[in-house]
């Protein structure tokens, strides 16, 4: 019995030496690579849903080949990956380096709307997300004075409605709570307030669900 319990122990001890082995050699294997090796590499990695090694590979494409001409592109390619999982904070980081370094571009706009996408699409709680709403009104404004004739204007459009009348369902909630608590001034300040993001809040449906994102789906 103690026998084989020995020889038990001696097995799983060389099995997780060889793994661990194997590992390490792969490890050190994996440096000093050209640019196209990480890219496809990490085009299969996002193929086979694996994100987190993607990104891990995108830092060695980006810590040896900085100027690769692959770089932009594999940004934008992980923020429409994360953004298909849900991963908006991850996504967001991605596109900030990206507007940061590639400022020229001619795909900025494209980067500048999809960082607007994906706040939109990060919108959750419509009476939680005050802070959000308001950054990405503000982001929305700064994209239509800059870029007028781009192709993403009337998704951009769409996405400024939603978040208006959003923003307006909000403030119609907040003047109905203080005019149930009687205090009249308070409730016609958030029912003006209602009322210059949406003409007719009356009109605008209660959220039962994300409506907002129904425009992607």
């Amino acid at each position: 019995m103690v026998k084989n319990l020995r020889i038990k122990n001696i097995l799983l001890l060389l099995s997780a030496t060889f793994i661990f082995n194997a590992c390490s050699s792969k490890s050190e294997q994996e440096y000093n690579k050209p640019a196209l090796y990480w890219y496809n590499k990490m085009m299969m990695q996002i193929g086979m849903g694996d994100l987190d090694e993607a990104d891990d590979t995108y830092t060695s494409l980006e810590s040896e080949h900085r100027n690769s001409p692959y770089i932009p592109t594999a940004m934008l390619i992980l923020v429409n990956a994360h953004m298909q999982d849900e991963e908006y904070a991850l996504a967001n980081f991605y596109l900030d380096e990206y507007i940061k370094r590639f400022s020229l571009s001619k795909d900025i706009d494209y980067a500048r709307y999809m960082k607007i996408k994906a706040n939109f699409m990060g919108f959750k709680q419509q009476f939680r997300d005050q802070q959000l709403i308001d950054d990405t009104l503000a982001q929305i404004l700064e994209f239509k004075n800059k870029y007028k004739n781009s192709p993403y204007m009337p998704l951009v459009d769409t996405m400024n409605a939603r978040l208006f009348m959003a923003k307006a369902s909000m403030d119609k909630e907040i003047s109905e709570l203080y005019q149930r608590r009687d205090k009249p001034m308070a409730s016609e300040y958030y029912m003006q307030k209602s009322q210059d993001s949406w003409v007719n809040p009356e009109e605008i449906n209660k959220v039962e669900v994300p409506f907002y994102r129904a425009i992607f789906e």
